[in-house]
């Protein structure tokens, strides 16, 4: 019997359209089998029944491709996998952030004829010390505050607390130090014969991030985005022991940051809100292959054949290409500390963290005991501002979103702007850059560049909170920490940008009716504000016609006669040693900057800037 070709639709996606496609093909291709297409038939029945198992299983199908799509999946867990999958860790809560003052006593002495604090009273709070509000919300400092010491990104406000006969008797030292909305809490997981790839769970709430994991033998354990991630960053002290070229700089730059090759690692994901998982690695501690160090023989050692290396593409994460991925903890036992906070409620209101709940430390130990006592009882914190930033964990269409703009960068810096933000937001522990500007090599019209070349200029802030150039601890750890996501054929060069301190000098006409004097403080303050340096860049030129407004608004002022920009130069008078011709770089009310990258600063606010009032 001859085949008959059957023609099959493709197009049917739901119960009504198969129901109507299988009555049309019954009554073509079996008129005379069956022709009772009543509702209340038998094979109406069959032919509903066909559909709606078509219809479930084109439901089914749809929503399984549609939960493979970051956009468009709906079902929280998928969610949570794709946004792994594409680098984006989801949140659980949001902390909240705040800064804190800290304050401590110290006795007044005599230094030839200067009254000085005594810094042999001085305190540390640890790190990790916690503060606790009069609701009891508990708030975290993460980084150790040490009065003995004062740096750009740590300043020391000192002021006269207590006069006696005339004379200083104590000083009161302020710190402002950063805090979250956090407290720790801990767990450990013991484990046996080495297995691999074994995973433990936190369950809790509102878990914020893992602190530390540190085992039985006190080995540290690194969290790292992947496992097959072996460089992680590391942090050490500045001492001349790490580093004898640099320890001069350890008041500015506390700590040296490198790059490790680590075995103890583990990695993290949430399961769901309330559930996180560790995973270790496949290896075992007799492994060796964790400790090599690259060269051309073992650069690849992991590949299976040697055409591969041709086109395989290398990462400095894992250049051995093994199978190890970290090793697996065996018959110990981890200490895992994990921080667990935020939310809504944590954004606790002003004047409210006033209790110190961490011990503090004095540096110096042989101290007169009564006095110690005292020190210790004056020292106190507050919140001037109110906390801001706590929030409940990522929504679906925030994990999205996140997800997204996480695939766009890729964790890798791509543009120049990606370079001048990540240099920005590098640790201060590693030394602060305070301005930096970024920007091609100017090259003649006979010069080719056959690498992608850029100069990265920076400026740091000393202890005074005056711009200066950076020392080369800085710049080295700036280098460590830009080597991670730089694309592999930029070449970033590091220089000190320029300072042009500067002094202004303006002539003004005050009405009749108001206080001379008065006037002129107020636009003293007008001109301070429009050149603190927090609001001024690297190549920022000075529009002398915003000066002139600026001053116009004042109330009481008639008009502005005359305004003019002032080069102060010179180390032996607190000034930077670059002098620039002011005059010459003035064209149409803009005084613009050199063409080597330079910034304007107005060093001495109080003296520098000067007024006159001038008759009509």
């Amino acid at each position: 019997m001859a085949s008959i070709k059957r023609d099959i639709k493709y197009l049917n996606r739901d119960f009504s359209e198969f129901r109507s496609k299988l009555i049309d093909f019954s009554q073509t291709y079996f008129p005379n089998t069956y022709n009772d297409f009543s509702p209340s038939s038998l094979g109406i029945m069959f032919i509903e029944q066909a559909a709606y198992v078509g219809d479930v299983l084109n439901f089914y199908l749809d929503n399984q491709i549609q939960e493979n799509f970051i956009q468009f999946a709906r079902q929280k867990n998928n969610i949570y996998e794709l946004a792994y999958m594409f680098g984006y860790k989801p949140k659980t809560t949001g902390v909240a952030q705040v800064d804190i003052d800290v304050y401590q006593q110290l006795p007044a002495i005599t230094s030839g004829s200067s009254v000085l604090p005594d810094y042999t009273y001085s305190v540390t709070l640890p790190q990790n010390s916690q503060v606790v509000s009069t609701a009891g919300d508990t708030f975290l400092i993460e980084d150790k505050v040490d009065f003995s010491v004062s740096s750009s990104s740590s300043p020391t406000e000192v002021t006269v607390y207590q006069v006696s006969s005339n004379q200083p008797e104590y000083f009161l030292l302020k710190k402002t130090v950063k805090a979250i909305s956090s407290r720790i809490k801990t767990t450990t997981f013991t484990f046996g014969s080495p297995s691999p790839f074994q995973t433990v769970n936190i369950s809790d709430s509102n878990i914020v991030k893992i602190l530390d994991v540190v085992d039985s033998d006190n080995n540290i354990w690194y969290e790292v985005d992947h496992l097959a991630q072996e460089m992680v960053y590391d942090s050490i002290k500045n001492t001349n022991e790490n580093d004898p070229n640099n320890n001069l700089n350890s008041g500015e730059v506390p700590y040296l940051l490198r790059l490790k090759k680590v075995q103890r690692r583990f990695a993290t994901r949430f399961i769901s809100e309330n559930l996180l998982q560790l995973q270790f690695g496949v290896g075992d501690s007799s492994n060796n292959d964790e400790e090599i160090t690259p060269n051309s023989n073992n650069v690849g050692l992991g590949l299976p054949f040697n055409q591969n290396k041709l086109t395989e593409a290398y990462s400095p994460l894992n250049f051995l290409f093994t199978n190890t991925y970290g090793i697996s903890p065996s018959n110990t036992t981890l200490t895992v500390r994990y921080l667990v906070g935020g939310g809504v409620s944590s954004n606790v209101a002003a004047n409210t963290l006033t209790t110190l709940s961490t011990p503090t430390q004095f540096n110096n130990n042989n101290l007169n005991p009564t006095l110690a006592n005292y020190i210790q009882n004056s020292i106190s914190v507050n919140n001037p501002l109110a906390a801001r930033g706590g929030k409940g964990p990522d929504t679906l269409e925030e994990i999205r979103q996140n997800t997204l703009a996480k695939i766009a960068s890729q964790n890798r810096s791509v543009t120049a702007e990606d370079y001048l933000i990540r240099a920005l937001s590098m640790p201060s522990i590693y030394g602060s850059v305070s301005k930096a500007y970024i920007e091609k090599p100017k090259l003649t019209d006979n010069q080719v560049s056959t690498i992608e070349t850029l100069n990265l200029w920076i400026l740091t802030k000393n202890s005074q909170n005056y711009l200066v150039s950076s020392n080369n601890t800085v710049k080295k750890n700036l280098r460590t920490y830009l080597s991670q996501n730089r694309i592999i054929g930029d070449s970033i060069e590091i220089r000190d940008a320029f300072v042009i301190n500067i002094g202004v000098e303006f002539e003004i006409i005050v009405l009749p009716e108001f206080n001379n004097n008065d006037i002129l403080i107020n636009c003293i303050g007008e001109i301070q504000t429009y050149f603190d340096i927090d609001n001024w860049q690297i190549n920022q030129p000075i529009l002398l016609r915003d000066l002139y407004v600026l001053l116009d608004r004042v109330r009481g002022v008639q008009t502005v006669k005359n305004i003019k920009i002032l080069n102060k130069a010179g180390f032996t008078s607190g000034y930077s040693e670059y002098e620039y011709d002011i005059e010459a770089a003035t064209l149409n009310q803009v005084v613009y900057p050199s063409l080597d990258p330079s910034i304007f600063e107005i060093r001495y606010p109080n003296r520098d800037i000067k007024g006159k009032v001038v008759p009509l």
